[in-house]
Protein backbone atom coordinates (compact mmCIF):
# COMPACT_ATOMS: atom_id res chain seq x y z
CA UNK A 1 0.00 0.00 0.00
CA UNK A 2 0.95 3.74 -1.21
CA UNK A 3 -0.52 6.60 -0.12
CA UNK A 4 0.28 10.57 -1.48
CA UNK A 5 -0.82 13.36 0.62
CA UNK A 6 1.03 13.12 3.57
CA UNK A 7 2.83 14.60 5.29
CA UNK A 8 2.91 17.05 2.63
CA UNK A 9 0.69 17.14 -0.63
CA UNK A 10 0.98 19.90 -3.35
CA UNK A 11 -2.62 19.11 -4.04
CA UNK A 12 -5.16 16.45 -4.52
CA UNK A 13 -4.76 16.50 -8.41
CA UNK A 14 -0.96 16.30 -7.99
CA UNK A 15 -1.30 13.66 -5.75
CA UNK A 16 -3.35 11.54 -8.03
CA UNK A 17 -1.89 12.22 -10.99
CA UNK A 18 1.78 11.25 -9.02
CA UNK A 19 0.21 7.88 -7.99
CA UNK A 20 -1.72 6.97 -11.60
CA UNK A 21 2.08 7.84 -13.36
CA UNK A 22 3.81 5.37 -10.96
CA UNK A 23 1.13 2.60 -11.57
CA UNK A 24 1.70 3.15 -15.42
CA UNK A 25 5.44 2.85 -14.53
CA UNK A 26 5.56 0.14 -12.42
CA UNK A 27 3.43 -1.77 -14.94
CA UNK A 28 5.87 -0.96 -17.61
CA UNK A 29 8.79 -2.38 -15.82
CA UNK A 30 6.74 -5.28 -15.17
CA UNK A 31 6.34 -6.10 -18.62
CA UNK A 32 10.18 -5.45 -18.92
CA UNK A 33 10.70 -7.79 -16.16
CA UNK A 34 8.91 -10.76 -17.48
CA UNK A 35 10.69 -10.11 -20.42
CA UNK A 36 13.66 -11.10 -18.61
CA UNK A 37 12.32 -13.43 -16.73
CA UNK A 38 10.85 -15.62 -19.08
CA UNK A 39 14.43 -15.28 -21.14
CA UNK A 40 15.95 -16.34 -17.96
CA UNK A 41 13.88 -19.25 -17.82
CA UNK A 42 10.42 -18.99 -15.62
CA UNK A 43 7.40 -19.85 -16.85
CA UNK A 44 5.26 -18.30 -14.81
CA UNK A 45 6.58 -14.74 -14.16
CA UNK A 46 5.14 -12.06 -11.70
CA UNK A 47 1.91 -9.47 -12.72
CA UNK A 48 0.56 -6.66 -10.82
CA UNK A 49 -2.97 -5.45 -9.97
CA UNK A 50 -3.51 -1.80 -9.19
CA UNK A 51 -6.22 -0.02 -7.14
CA UNK A 52 -6.11 3.49 -7.03
CA UNK A 53 -8.99 5.71 -5.18
CA UNK A 54 -9.35 9.31 -4.02
CA UNK A 55 -10.81 10.12 -0.54
CA UNK A 56 -10.10 11.24 2.91
CA UNK A 57 -8.10 8.92 5.80
CA UNK A 58 -7.22 9.27 9.21
CA UNK A 59 -3.76 8.90 8.95
CA UNK A 60 -0.90 8.53 11.60
CA UNK A 61 1.04 5.95 13.73
CA UNK A 62 -0.61 3.12 14.89
CA UNK A 63 0.09 0.44 17.07
CA UNK A 64 1.02 0.20 21.05
CA UNK A 65 4.47 1.68 22.16
CA UNK A 66 6.44 -1.67 21.35
CA UNK A 67 5.19 -1.33 17.50
CA UNK A 68 4.20 1.73 16.08
CA UNK A 69 3.53 1.84 12.49
CA UNK A 70 2.76 5.25 10.57
CA UNK A 71 -0.27 4.11 8.06
CA UNK A 72 -3.51 5.05 7.08
CA UNK A 73 -6.81 3.64 7.90
CA UNK A 74 -10.97 4.07 7.19
CA UNK A 75 -13.23 3.29 4.32
CA UNK A 76 -11.35 4.85 1.42
CA UNK A 77 -8.89 2.38 2.17
CA UNK A 78 -11.09 -0.42 2.05
CA UNK A 79 -12.81 0.70 -0.79
CA UNK A 80 -8.97 0.76 -2.42
CA UNK A 81 -8.10 -2.49 -1.13
CA UNK A 82 -11.32 -4.05 -3.01
CA UNK A 83 -10.57 -2.58 -6.41
CA UNK A 84 -7.09 -4.02 -6.35
CA UNK A 85 -8.61 -7.29 -5.62
CA UNK A 86 -11.52 -6.86 -8.74
CA UNK A 87 -8.25 -5.80 -10.91
CA UNK A 88 -7.16 -8.52 -13.44
CA UNK A 89 -3.33 -9.00 -13.74
CA UNK A 90 -1.47 -5.71 -14.94
CA UNK A 91 -4.95 -3.79 -14.75
CA UNK A 92 -5.18 -0.57 -13.05
CA UNK A 93 -8.19 0.11 -11.81
CA UNK A 94 -9.05 3.62 -10.48
CA UNK A 95 -12.53 5.17 -8.72
CA UNK A 96 -13.99 7.68 -10.30
CA UNK A 97 -13.05 10.58 -7.79
CA UNK A 98 -9.51 9.47 -8.96
CA UNK A 99 -10.84 9.90 -12.78
CA UNK A 100 -12.27 13.17 -11.68
CA UNK A 101 -9.01 13.95 -11.07
CA UNK A 102 -6.48 12.68 -13.83
CA UNK A 103 -9.05 12.30 -16.88
CA UNK A 104 -7.28 15.60 -18.55
CA UNK A 105 -3.57 14.16 -18.28
CA UNK A 106 -4.68 10.40 -17.81
CA UNK A 107 -6.32 8.24 -21.08
CA UNK A 108 -8.88 5.91 -19.34
CA UNK A 109 -11.74 3.57 -20.34
CA UNK A 110 -15.12 3.23 -17.87
CA UNK A 111 -15.26 -0.63 -16.75
CA UNK A 112 -18.96 0.10 -15.11
CA UNK A 113 -19.98 0.23 -11.68
CA UNK A 114 -18.28 -2.99 -9.17
CA UNK A 115 -20.06 -3.77 -5.87
CA UNK A 116 -17.48 -5.04 -3.12
CA UNK A 117 -17.64 -6.13 -0.18
CA UNK A 118 -17.95 -3.39 2.87
CA UNK A 119 -19.02 -1.00 0.95
CA UNK A 120 -22.66 -0.02 0.83
CA UNK A 121 -22.44 1.60 -2.71
CA UNK A 122 -20.83 0.34 -6.11
CA UNK A 123 -17.74 1.60 -6.61
CA UNK A 124 -17.80 3.28 -10.47
CA UNK A 125 -14.31 2.31 -12.19
CA UNK A 126 -12.15 3.17 -14.65
CA UNK A 127 -9.41 1.14 -16.19
CA UNK A 128 -6.09 3.15 -16.82
CA UNK A 129 -4.77 2.62 -20.47
CA UNK A 130 -1.76 5.33 -21.03
CA UNK A 131 -0.75 8.80 -20.10
CA UNK A 132 -2.53 11.06 -23.03
CA UNK A 133 0.47 12.38 -24.38
CA UNK A 134 1.51 8.63 -24.97
CA UNK A 135 -1.62 7.42 -25.93
CA UNK A 136 -1.91 10.53 -29.21
CA UNK A 137 1.39 9.87 -29.55
CA UNK A 138 0.37 6.21 -30.79
CA UNK A 139 2.62 4.71 -28.11
CA UNK A 140 -0.13 2.68 -26.52
CA UNK A 141 -1.61 -0.06 -25.06
CA UNK A 142 -5.06 -1.27 -26.71
CA UNK A 143 -6.63 -3.39 -24.76
CA UNK A 144 -9.84 -4.98 -24.44
CA UNK A 145 -11.59 -7.41 -21.38
CA UNK A 146 -14.53 -9.52 -21.84
CA UNK A 147 -15.40 -13.09 -20.38
CA UNK A 148 -12.80 -15.20 -21.52
CA UNK A 149 -11.19 -12.89 -23.44
CA UNK A 150 -8.38 -10.29 -22.96
CA UNK A 151 -6.61 -8.53 -25.54
CA UNK A 152 -2.97 -6.30 -25.17
CA UNK A 153 -1.45 -4.94 -27.60
CA UNK A 154 1.14 -2.17 -27.99
CA UNK A 155 1.67 -1.49 -31.69
CA UNK A 156 4.96 0.79 -31.30
CA UNK A 157 7.27 -1.83 -28.96
CA UNK A 158 6.85 -4.19 -31.29
CA UNK A 159 9.66 -5.10 -34.29
CA UNK A 160 8.73 -5.37 -37.38
CA UNK A 161 9.08 -8.99 -37.41
CA UNK A 162 7.21 -8.95 -34.29
CA UNK A 163 4.41 -7.43 -35.94
CA UNK A 164 4.27 -9.91 -38.23
CA UNK A 165 4.08 -12.34 -36.26
CA UNK A 166 0.88 -10.80 -34.07
CA UNK A 167 -0.60 -10.04 -37.64
CA UNK A 168 -0.50 -14.08 -38.29
CA UNK A 169 -1.47 -14.59 -34.72
CA UNK A 170 -4.55 -12.57 -34.73
CA UNK A 171 -5.70 -13.91 -38.26
CA UNK A 172 -5.51 -17.40 -36.42
CA UNK A 173 -7.35 -16.49 -33.34
CA UNK A 174 -10.25 -14.90 -35.86
CA UNK A 175 -10.06 -18.34 -38.00
CA UNK A 176 -10.38 -20.32 -34.59
CA UNK A 177 -13.58 -18.15 -33.58
CA UNK A 178 -15.03 -18.53 -36.72
CA UNK A 179 -14.49 -22.26 -37.17
CA UNK A 180 -11.61 -22.08 -39.72
CA UNK A 181 -13.84 -19.79 -42.03
CA UNK A 182 -12.23 -15.91 -42.33
CA UNK A 183 -14.83 -13.16 -43.12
Amino acid sequence: MIFFGDPESPGQKEDALACVRMALAMRRRMYDLREEWIDQGVSQPLHVRVGINTGFCTVGNFGSESRLDYTIVGGEVNATSRLESAAEPDQILITHATYALVQEEIYCQQVGEISVKGIAQPLKTYEVIATREEFLSGARTVSDVRDGFRLTLDPMALAPDDRERAKAALREALEALDGGTED
